[in-house]
């Protein structure tokens, strides 16, 4: 019996050690665990990037899509034309290039169709444009696009210039049989109220004739002499063709940027007479006096690159005598009196 009860002493004893052990454990479990979890969350909150909403769908109109980022393109495209986007609110381009897509995707509904060759000769006209009014190269306008290539961009055109026209068509379209009487114009106008009818200005319709002062031959020669004096002095000795457009040049428009101007082969720009002798010009060539409708020029080809022409130039405008204006104003005096 004795012996029963010590081995039950020694089984509940070793219970109790285990117990013990194991009550040990857990208590340095809890302790270690919360490090643990402090290790967890200092990890988890190295969090990656926060996403970033790069374009937007502001709208879907049958296959045209509507990005938040043409929105801000039509605005940049206004600004661009100097108009005043401050009279323009984002939900009014918004409804404008819906109303744009709402009539393509007519237009195409009713198969009508717009020449590819008429939309490219269109894009070229507008690029022209736009160069010609910044005075900026090809590479301005493809970081004002934000475009890594002339491709890239006449491709973005293409669609857009492709929608207007397809707009255009599906508006004349539906307004080709639409009669409007005067009696139809007029109760329209008077239902406008008064406070926000337009108002316009006086209108004159004018005519005049123009007769042009004459150049004296000398005074020309002056002027080719001039420039010949110049190239030689950047060729023979070195002067910087930049620093003589500052000090020479007649053609303020480009005298901040030392005369240069980028021309394209694909992309006619300038006068006839400045490209001819431009592109036949090898780079880092100056050209002989040359006669614009501007007046004499040289061409100092500064670069070449593919199919543009990084030039720069000297523009000198002969000086009208004093003889040859009071010679043109008699003849101006001579036909007014004829005609009153």
């Amino acid at each position: 019996m004795l012996s029963k009860t010590n081995n039950l002493n020694s089984i509940i004893k070793s219970f109790a050690s285990l117990f013990l052990l194991m009550f040990s454990f857990a208590l340095q479990a809890q302790e270690i665990i919360p490090d643990e979890v402090k290790e967890t969350k200092k990890v988890d909150s190295v969090l990656p990037n926060a996403s970033r909403k790069i374009d937007g769908v502001a709208a879907v109109v049958g296959d045209y899509i509507v990005l938040d980022s043409d929105i801000d393109k039509s605005y940049l495209e206004l600004q661009a034309r100097g108009v005043d986007i401050s009279t323009f609110t984002r939900c009014q381009i918004f409804g404008k290039l819906l109303e744009d897509k709402l009539y393509a995707h007519h237009a195409v509904q009713d198969s009508l169709e717009v020449s590819d060759a008429e939309i490219r000769s269109r894009i070229d006209q507008q690029l022209d444009a736009f160069l010609q009014q910044t005075g900026g190269s090809m590479d301005d306008l493809l970081k004002f696009y934000h475009k890594d290539s002339e491709k890239a961009l006449k491709e973005e055109m293409f669609e857009i210039n492709k929608t207007t026209a397809l707009a255009s068509q599906m508006q004349n379209k539906i307004i080709e049989d639409v009669e409007v009487t005067p009696e139809e114009v007029r109760q329209f106008f008077n239902k406008i109220p008064v406070e926000e009818r337009p108002r316009f200005g006086t209108e004159l319709k004018v005519a005049q004739i123009v007769i042009q002062p004459k150049v004296s031959e000398e005074e020309k020669q002056k002027v080719i002499d001039r420039l010949k004096s110049i190239k030689a002095d950047v060729e023979e000795k070195g002067i910087s063709f930049r620093s003589q457009v500052v000090l020479y040049t007649d053609d303020k428009a480009s005298v901040s940027k030392g005369g240069l101007y980028t021309l394209n082969r694909n992309r006619p720009r300038m006068v006839k007479e400045f490209r001819d002798v431009a592109f036949s010009m090898q780079e880092g060539e100056i050209s002989e006096p040359f006669e614009t409708e501007f007046g004499y020029h040289i061409i100092y080809l500064e670069k070449i690159r593919g199919q543009e022409y990084d030039v720069r130039h000297i523009l000198l405008i002969p000086e009208v005598s004093n003889e040859a204006i009071v010679e043109a104003k008699d003849k101006l005096q001579d036909v007014r009196d004829r005609i009153v």
